[in-house]
């Protein structure tokens, strides 16, 4: 299979996991405890059935707008992704140009294996970046700041993390940061022969936005739930988000927001935005997925906030039916990190093409001009 084969997510997945050792892999695919809510993200798409409209002379449908101050062409952009250099050695590099080349927002984690600067110097495109708010201060600082200088067009602050998900596959692969070989992965290793020669003759593995503050998890073997667990502050609260949005003063979301009342809150203390997201099902499992809860919150505070749908999202229709309920954009990882471990920059743009063909396609077939047209009215939930 090649890249140009790959037409929906399986055949990327497919695809990725003949080029990635399997602790890379299970990296990606895999969720927290029991894979409930992992599994459930994307299954509460079926439980909403989207409701066309005939005769509408659609033409050329606008699939274009606007959040964290930037027009997108497509109302769906890349989610905040740690390490992509274990996927493909161009890692944020290749992914950020992809988003630019059809002018869809690029999101940098705090994790990445290229700095701020690398990736604002190579892309001009729309880029807002996560933070992860750590126990020592001055790192959160100097990433806000350098953000700043970089022209990020907005920030997210992960605010689900404080404490790392169950994720046993990770556990059962020894999947680590930088990848070491165990007498389980070593098998997996060698018949990759691609993956290990494109990790040992490119850039070093290094947490590159997090290297001149901390070595954790950068010179030496550190899991990532060890890192999580031992550099972000657990006690994190809302005057701690109300500092770093003030320190940032401009576009703001809160990623990991799951309730009204949260949602609310978050207006409150100056949140421009927030993503509804339970970080890919990766964390506390049994919980609810963005799908169940985007209707409820865009009713209580959609005309306050941007409202950005995170997670499950495998399908143009899913983009419809999350807009319909209320979102403004959705977001997501496992979909392009598979595009990317399958074939780097060629890879994602080929996801983003498909998904923009399915939203094209399918607002025309919904009899929608534009996204606005996509609304309570086009849904209906099963019972």
């Amino acid at each position: 299979m090649r890249v140009k084969d790959c037409y929906n997510f399986d055949d990327f997945r497919k695809l990725a996991k003949s080029k990635l050792p399997a602790p890379i892999f299970h990296y990606i695919d895999g969720g927290a405890d029991d894979e409930v809510t992992l599994n459930r993200n994307t299954d509460a798409f079926n439980d909403c059935d989207l409701v066309p409209s005939i005769l509408n002379s659609v033409g050329e449908p606008d699939l274009s707008t606007e959040i964290f101050g930037r027009k997108i062409d497509m109302p769906i952009f890349l989610s905040p992704t740690a390490m992509q250099s274990l996927y493909h050695p161009e890692g944020d590099k290749a992914s950020a140009r992809a988003a630019a080349n059809f002018n869809t927002m690029y999101s940098m984690s705090t994790m990445a294996s290229f700095s701020i600067e690398e990736v604002a110097n190579i892309s001009s495109g729309p880029k807002l970046f996560q933070l992860y708010i750590h126990k020592d201060q001055s790192i959160t600082d100097d990433l806000i700041d350098r953000c700043k200088r970089a022209n990020f067009d907005g920030m997210c602050i992960t605010v689900d993390t404080i404490v790392a998900g169950n994720r046993e596959r990770d556990h059962r692969t020894g999947f680590t940061t930088p990848p070491k070989l165990t007498l389980e992965s070593l098998m997996s290793f060698a018949m990759r022969p691609q993956w290990v020669f494109n990790y040992f003759t490119n850039k070093k593995f290094e947490l590159a936005n997090l290297k001149h503050k901390t070595d954790k998890g950068t010179n030496i073997a550190k899991s990532v739930m060890e890192y999580i667990n031992e550099q972000y502050d657990p006690a994190m609260n809302w005057k701690d988000a109300e500092y770093c949005i003030k320190k940032w003063n401009g576009p703001m979301a809160l990623k990991g927001v799951m309730s009204v009342e949260d949602a609310k809150r978050a207006i409150d203390i100056g949140c421009t935005a927030i993503m509804i997201s339970n970080h890919g099902g990766r964390q506390l499992d049994g919980s609810r997925s963005p799908f169940d809860q985007v209707k409820a919150i865009s009713d209580a505070v959609g005309d306050k906030l941007e409202i950005i749908l995170d997670g499950g999202v495998r399908r143009g229709t899913h983009v419809l039916k999350a807009l319909a309920a209320g979102a403004k954009a959705c977001s997501f990882g496992k979909a392009f990190l598979f595009s990317l471990g399958a074939g780097g920059q060629e890879g994602v743009e080929r996801l983003l093409h498909n998904m923009h063909a399915e939203i094209r396609r399918n607002m025309i077939l919904m009899g929608c001009k534009n996204l606005s047209e996509l609304n309570e009215s086009k849904i209906i939930y099963r019972k």
